[in-house]
């Protein structure tokens, strides 16, 4: 940012957040520059009504461009509301309801004409005047620094945030000439791609970082570490072939299976109070112990449904299968009926060599029912009790485990540092489209 050059002469702006701004650079409210109208189309098909296509909020919150490679859904609308809210190309939508106040405000830039489709509900439709207001400049001011910030400000809530017409209206935006705008659009529109270019490609090194892992641990879980091992058929279609003297046998026969307590709120009398996991407290190798919900544990049922270090936990629906090991995060703790409890019958068997084994079923779909994810819900404990796994030797366990944790720490700390890359790179993107719109930099010279 240092290397490009700023605007020959600057003016106050008198607007404090803004400072400076260059000389021939005028300041404008959002009201006078174009028009903005709040959707209120919703998703929902009403009989008598014309069938449309609808441009839903997450299209434009996950998307910088609406175009026609979005699948809209399908809704229905008054001849009215289609006059009014129906998108065409250079249009800017934002989001104007969010759950949280820094989504407020998010805009995607409407890049073709497209037949037939609206603006949806929490969204609003921002068109700018074409004789002093560029469509695409406008898009790129909506995520600059300081213009952005006015919308959180303005919205209002606690639970859920929203941004009044008012607001909207009257947000202060910079207005240079239209060719300046041009310019300035298209050297974003450049640099932007460029970056995100970059962006893409690290994701990928992500992904292929984690497929790394993966093929590691399954391969460590399934094959061992000796390459040189005699192989025998499993038994097990998703196993195959393993070591010959590791022993294939059903969960149960190492493990006890436990899941955990119903939750009855009608029956908690504040007696025998603890906190409890639920499902989302697990994680993939993380446990949630901060803020748990509590409920009764009569001393009878603590043996039951509480926890030791060392203890697996693996949630019985949502993500089946997802696992963590409980490492004493707190003194007593319980667990709902969304999670078993897996614990070793004897000492020939490691949490952590089985976490890993986890993790390898998870991957290759086992408990997912003919490959569709929508065919079961849940991972019953009569049916995790007698999923058949292979059972190295103890020794064999440790070493597994302990070669495990060395490689996925290597992979998780080299994908730690692509990730602050990204972060870094998708700083200097809102940077660089802050320092253009606001005339930090002039980057005349640079549209072409």
């Amino acid at each position: 940012m240092r290397a490009r050059k700023p605007y020959p002469e600057y003016r106050p702006s008198g607007v404090e957040w803004l400072g400076g701004i260059p000389a021939h650079w005028e300041i404008r409210r959002l009201k006078h520059v174009s028009r903005a109208s709040f959707s209120s189309v919703d998703k929902h098909t009403v009989e008598g009504e014309q069938p449309v296509r609808l441009c839903n909020y997450i299209d434009v919150y996950y998307h910088d461009y609406i175009t026609s490679e979005l699948d809209f859904m399908a809704a229905t609308a008054t001849p009215e509301e289609i006059r009014r809210f129906t998108i065409k190309d250079g249009d800017v939508l934002v989001t104007k309801d969010s759950e949280e106040w820094d989504d407020i405000a998010v805009p995607a830039f409407v890049a073709e004409q497209l037949e037939g489709v609206l603006c949806g509900y929490h969204l609003a439709k921002v068109r700018a005047i074409s004789d002093c207001m560029d469509g695409r400049y406008l898009f790129r001011a909506f995520s600059a620094r300081g213009i952005n910030d006015q919308f959180r400000v303005e919205a209002t809530g606690i639970t859920r945030y929203g941004l009044s017409k008012y607001g909207l209206d009257n947000a202060l935006f910079l207005v240079p000439p239209l060719t300046e705008q041009r310019a300035i659009a298209a050297f974003l529109d450049r640099e932007t791609a460029r970056i995100d270019g970059l962006i893409g490609k690290k994701e990928r090194q992500i992904e292929l970082l984690q497929e790394k892992r993966a093929a590691l641990i399954s391969h460590a879980v399934i094959k061992g570490l000796d390459p040189n091992a005699k192989m025998k058929d499993s038994g097990v279609e998703w196993l195959g072939r393993i070591p010959a003297h590791w022993e294939v046998a059903p969960l149960y026969a190492r493990y006890i299976v436990q899941l955990g307590k119903m939750l009855d709120a009608k029956r908690i009398t504040g007696e025998h109070l603890l906190p409890y996991l639920r499902n989302i407290d697990v994680q993939w190798n993380v446990v949630n112990a901060e803020n748990l919900d509590e409920m009764d544990f009569h001393p009878d049922e603590r043996n039951r449904y509480t926890l030791k270090e060392g203890d697996l936990l693996i949630c019985e629906g949502g993500e089946v299968g997802r696992t963590a090991i409980w490492r004493g995060e707190l003194p007593v703790c319980g667990f709902q009926k969304a999670i078993h409890r897996v614990r070793p019958r004897t000492d020939r068997d490691l949490p952590r060599y089985f976490y890993y084994v986890m993790r390898a079923a998870a991957w290759s779909g086992i408990f997912i029912a003919h490959g569709n994810p929508n065919t079961i819900a849940h991972l019953t404990a009569e049916k995790l009790r007698v999923y058949r796994f292979a059972f190295p030797p103890r020794i064999e366990q440790d070493a597994i485990a302990e070669y495990l944790n060395q490689e996925a720490s290597r992979i998780d700390a080299l994908a730690a540092k692509v990730r602050e890359s990204i972060a870094t790179l998708r700083e200097y993107r809102t940077a660089l489209i802050s320092a253009a719109v606001t005339g930090k930099i002039d980057v005349r010279g640079e549209a072409a």
